[in-house]
């Protein structure tokens, strides 16, 4: 592996800033609780980096001029910010540090290069697995390449910069304005209980649609309550909507084209609506609402 370093320094400094976030918020995965004793993690080269020794010492200087972690926490230490003009890439060098009593392999998640007002510079998603695994108290320098396309700012500061992961918020129940007058505290503490708690939030991307309610009112008319999910980082907005419902036979009840006035689901939220099918939608008139589902047309 080349040298990342520019400096030739014996007391070299780190460019960026530290993050640190704590481990179940990335991994998901709960910890033995432990005595509140702070960790100071030793440096752990990868298996496959090939540095002088140089480097070493420079990697190992940086390290041990790091805060000590509390328990069961992940930091991400930038150390160097590098831009190539010709291709245009952000290399950002940094200590991947971990105070877990445990090894452990990260898996691919979304890093973020704040500025010094905490204003995105780049974004992008990595496959942290090619760390390997990190051993436990351990700090592992690593390159964190940046392409053109995943950069957002025109010029990038030399320092005061952080690297930091950008962990996905908690998904909520967002209520449109008419529903958060019209229902009753305990119908919202209900839906609030279900999306927040009950359900397993949509993947990361993905938007979908899960039947609530339905019911066939006495001009025959059908009324399906619908959860609408949005699993991405950006709001999604409708102007119409296409859906088909079925049946337990599996068989289509009804079909219907819905117009919508910018009706928007914000990033990692859950929106609950209700469409009615009139009776010249509804395509049979014997169902069974035993079970049901509701999809949009593709």
């Amino acid at each position: 592996m080349l040298s990342f370093f520019k400096w030739k320094s014996k007391n070299p400094k780190k460019q960026g800033l530290d993050s640190t976030v704590e481990s179940k918020d990335v991994t998901a995965a709960e910890e033995t609780a432990v005595e509140e004793e702070l960790v100071q993690t030793k440096l752990s080269i990868h298996p496959d980096w090939n540095i002088t020794e140089e480097d070493k010492y420079v990697y190992q200087f940086l390290n041990n001029d790091c805060e000590p972690l509390k328990p069961n926490q992940l930091s991400l230490s930038g150390l160097e910010l590098r831009h190539e003009e010709k291709t245009g890439r952000v290399i950002v060098n940094a200590l991947v540090r971990s105070s877990l009593n445990r090894p452990i392999k990260l898996e691919e998640m979304a890093l973020v290069l704040l500025g010094s007002e905490k204003e995105v510079l780049a974004k992008k998603r990595f496959d942290l697995s090619e760390l390997g695994e990190l051993p436990a108290a351990s700090s592992r320098p690593w390159n964190f390449v940046f392409e053109p396309s995943t950069v957002k700012a025109a010029e990038l500061p030399e320092s005061g910069w952080t690297l930091a992961f950008q962990l996905k918020p908690a998904h909520k129940m967002d209520l449109e304005e008419s529903w958060e007058q019209a229902l009753p505290e305990e119908e919202k503490e209900k839906l609030r209980e279900l999306v927040e708690k009950q359900l397993t939030p949509p993947q990361e991307g993905e938007v979908n649609f899960m039947g609530l309610q339905i019911r066939q009112d006495d001009n025959e008319s059908l009324h399906v309550s619908v959860l609408i999910r949005n699993g991405s980082e950006k709001d999604v907005t409708f102007q119409q909507i296409p859906l088909i419902v079925e049946d337990a036979s599996g068989e289509v009840i009804a079909t219907g084209g819905f117009h919508l006035n910018d009706f928007t689901v914000k990033a990692y939220t859950t929106k609950p609506w209700t469409f009615i099918f009139p009776k010249e939608l509804v395509q049979k008139e014997t169902m069974d609402l035993s079970t049901w589902k509701v999809y949009p047309k593709q």
